[in-house]
């Protein structure tokens, strides 16, 4: 549905984006990440049609965003992060404008009704803009992307300034959306990622540095994982029975204790899953284990070592 290739957008000497290349199939849901002045906006501005690339290609469903801009962004729905919305406006007026706007020729009074309807406006159609609150105001920004039915939908940064609850019905809107559309999602919220997309694109310094379905996010990272394992049993003997393990690399025993159980940091070497292996070591020698996780492989995590990562390797090398 979207085809990215070799994206360059350059300010004299300075790159926005530097040879960025990726597709996004149709019906994903597609989590664009990357510290602020990474090049997240240049590339929806030049998805949308707002921005021309200084070289490479952008098409949207088969549609070069350059040769044939009109019938490119008619494909495309795209919330901004301050929604363009005229406050003297009622819901209804406002979204016939945009209808208006749009040249939309679908049946007027049925789509923009479905709309409300799945955007759950209907109730306040009928209501000045202005005087409705941040999350309806963000829900009359999401129904003006979703007139013309878009193949794909881009939002920036939609749940800036919403409440918990707000920020939930927001979410389970964009996984609905995706049941029809292509759905890019920009956020600083990784969390909000983590729980809608099912890919994510990780740009640093105008470089796509990442592409990965959320699960598989972490071993990109070519690292071994860390298991914070809470055991029963003495400290020293549960100690050294896992440094025996094989496949073990290091056993950290913390101070972290519980009763008789102690919180250990256990690492297994690269590319050796030590689960399997260090239940069936613990049950052999009646050591209850009572908790086991993966640290540092939240997306959080993930996305500051990868840009880190990234930021260290794009360092000028320092001459003695």
């Amino acid at each position: 549905m979207i085809k990215v290739e070799n994206l360059v957008k350059r300010y004299g000497a300075n790159y926005a984006l530097n040879d960025v290349s990726f597709e996004i199939g149709e019906g994903e849901v597609v989590g664009l990440l990357g510290p602020n002045g990474a090049g997240k906006s240049t590339t929806m501005n030049i998805l949308t049609g707002f921005l021309a690339a200084t070289s490479g290609t952008a098409t949207i469903g088969g549609v070069d965003i350059r040769e044939d801009p009109i019938a490119a962004k008619r494909m495309i729905g795209y919330l901004p992060e301050q929604p363009p919305l005229y406050p003297d406006m009622t819901v209804e007026e406002y979204l016939n404008f945009v209808y208006e706007l749009k040249g939309c020729t679908l049946e007027r009074g049925p789509h923009l009704a479905e709309i409300m309807s799945v955007v759950k406006l209907t109730d306040v159609r009928g209501r000045l803009i202005r005087n409705l609150s941040k999350g309806y105001k963000q829900r009359v920004g999401i129904a003006q992307a979703l007139i013309g039915d878009p193949k794909v939908v881009i939002f920036d940064e939609p749940t800036v300034g919403l409440d918990p609850k707000q920020i939930l019905e927001v979410r389970n809107l964009i996984r609905a959306l995706s049941k029809n559309h292509t759905v890019i999602l920009s956020t600083h919220i990784l969390a909000e990622v983590q729980s809608v997309c099912q890919r994510v694109l990780i740009i640093n310094r105008g470089r796509l540095i990442a592409d990965k379905h959320t699960d598989e996010l972490a071993r990109s990272l070519e690292d071994s994982v860390i298991y914070r394992a809470k055991i029963a049993g003495p400290e020293r003997e549960v100690t050294n029975a896992l440094r025996a393990m094989h496949g073990m690399k290091s056993v950290t025993a913390t101070a972290e204790k519980e009763a008789d159980a102690t919180v250990y940091l256990l690492e297994g070497a690269r590319g050796f899953d030590i689960r399997k292996p260090l239940f069936r070591l613990l049950a052999g020698a009646n050591y209850p284990l009572l908790e086991l996780a993966p640290t540092g492989t939240d997306l959080e995590s993930i996305f500051i070592r990868l840009v880190e990562r990234s930021d260290a390797a794009d360092a000028p090398s320092v001459r003695k």
